[in-house]
This record gives C-alpha cells, structure tokens and sequence, in this order.
C-alpha cells in the first residue's frame, strides 16, 4: 500500500494558488519541454512520503497516526517560487513556505518519529517543505547537445523572472492526514486513513 502524510488545504487556498499556476503557467507552458500542472483539487504539502508498506503493517502505522500531535495549530503562508531540482534540469515547480516553516518542520519531525517507533522504512531525506505547482516532463533523447546545456538554464532564468515573493495563501494546520495513494491513468486518488490532531 502506497502511503504518504500530509497537511491539507482550505479551499481558499487551492483557489488562490490555482491563479498562480495560471500566471506562471503560460510564459513556461511555451517551453517545449512541457510543464504538466497538478490539479489543485489534489495539492497537499506534503510532511513525509512513506513509499509502498505492506498492508499487514498499515494497522501499526494508522494507530500510530491517529494519536494527538502535542503541538499546538499554526498558520503557514505560502510564497515565492522555485524549482527542483536545484542544479540541472528542472523537474519540479513550487511554491515556498513564507511563514510557519519552523512549526512544520517540528510536526514533520513529530510524523517521522511516529513511523519511525513503528518499524516502517522510509526515505529520510532532508525535509524542505514546499507546494508542488507542476512537472517538467522533457525528453532529453529528442533536444540535441546545445538545447540540452542551454534549456536547463533558460527554465530557471524564466521561473526567477516570475517569482512571487508575495503572500499568496494561508492554512491553518490543525492536523496531519495519513493517505493512501493510488495511480492510474486519470491520475492518483487519496484516501484519508488516519489523523494527527494539533492540539493546543
């Protein structure tokens, strides 16, 4: 079972977030390569990526998910734009956390902590919290050698052009979701699974 944790958005925030991928999506979306936006009805910020877990072990994870986080709610505001990864071609476009990074980053540790309790493996990797806007889905085979060395470069050229350093939306966490992911060919479908409530 393919797994992951989450904050959610308000529906405000997908709204406003939704204009930005529409300002920034139209000089990029010209490129060649490709800019592929993910629906705002499936955006989250993500906390920790868990990867495929046997379903004989999910119980242990959902149990552990379900107990309050002791921290208390916080706001995040969202705000400026950048791309992944930092060196060679982008692949992803996001949006930064411009307020509230402190407090995720203590509940993200708070999720890792729990999974960890549990014996489940997963990706540590550094936590940079950040919103997913879209992906680059480039074929390098079909550019030649000079369109290779330059498009890198003009991609971020053009993203740093277009930054937003402005608030952009805010959320009130109030909770981690564990989900499950499923793929397919109309896109990946989440179901809810567990909460962590943030509790003063």
């Amino acid at each position: 079972m393919r797994l992951f944790v989450a904050v959610d958005l308000s529906d405000e925030a997908r709204e406003a977030i939704a204009v930005l991928q529409k300002l920034l999506a139209g000089p990029l979306s010209k490129s060649k390569e490709g800019l592929k936006l993910v629906e705002p009805s499936r955006m989250h910020l993500t906390l920790l990526f868990i990867g495929e877990a046997r379903d004989e072990r999910v119980p242990a994870i959902v149990e552990s998910m379900n107990a309050p986080a002791g921290l208390p709610p916080f706001d995040v505001t969202f705000g400026g734009v950048g791309v992944f990864p930092p060196r060679g071609a982008p692949r992803v476009l996001w949006v930064g956390i411009a307020e509230g990074a402190a407090s995720l980053e203590r509940l993200q540790h708070d999720i890792v902590e729990r999974v960890r309790a549990v014996g489940i493996a997963f990706d540590d990797r550094p936590f940079h919290p950040h919103l997913t806007l879209g992906r680059w889905r480039g074929d390098d085979r079909k550019r030649s050698s000079a369109e290779r060395r330059s498009t890198p470069e003009r991609l971020r050229r053009e993203v740093a052009t277009l930054d937003r350093s402005d608030r952009i939306a805010s959320v009130r966490v109030t909770r981690a979701t564990l989900y499950q992911s499923r793929l397919s060919s109309s896109g990946p479908a989440y179901t809810a699974l567990a909460h962590a409530t943030l509790t003063a």
